[in-house]
């Protein structure tokens, strides 16, 4: 028979690291479900399906997404912007377009399809009941991923 002092945990952990251990999960689990709740936006979720399953849209290299749905103004995300020359966002979808003219036609090509896709992702999300605006943000994400700091 085992002595009494000898408790069921002997050899795993005291009492204070068990009791800490199971408070950090508690308040992690609370953090994660928090998060969750407040970045999860059904409506904007369903725009983003949408706008997914438009073949045309999947096709082009860049994704038009939308970032949120409040009161009927859906947020879209956009590399083009006041803050970035177009020709930066074109050189790195299209590399052969850098240090090209604006007027050059190449350029133009590609800044008029960039124009149709954005105006398609907007069309589509316009014809959806909630939804009763576009508003436009630049897409500082996307050029972060690529190495591209924006002031």
């Amino acid at each position: 028979m085992r002595p009494l002092a000898i408790s069921r945990w002997e050899g795993m952990v005291d009492r204070f690291t068990r009791n800490y251990a199971i408070g950090l999960g508690f308040v992690l689990a609370v953090l994660v479900g928090v998060w969750i709740l407040t970045s999860w936006d059904p409506g904007a979720s369903k725009l983003n399906a949408l706008l997914a399953s438009d073949a045309e849209l999947a096709a082009y290299p860049y994704q038009f997404r939308v970032e949120s749905l409040n009161d009927g103004v859906a947020t879209l995300k956009s590399p083009r912007s006041f803050e970035v020359p177009v020709i930066r966002f074109l050189s790195v979808i299209k590399p052969r377009l850098a240090g090209k003219d604006a007027d050059h036609p190449d350029v133009m090509a590609a800044q008029a399809a960039l124009a149709h896709q954005q105006k398609r992702a907007q069309e589509i999300v316009e014809r959806q009941p909630e939804v009763k605006a576009v508003r436009w943000v630049l897409d500082r994400d996307w050029y972060a991923a690529r190495g591209i700091t924006i002031q």
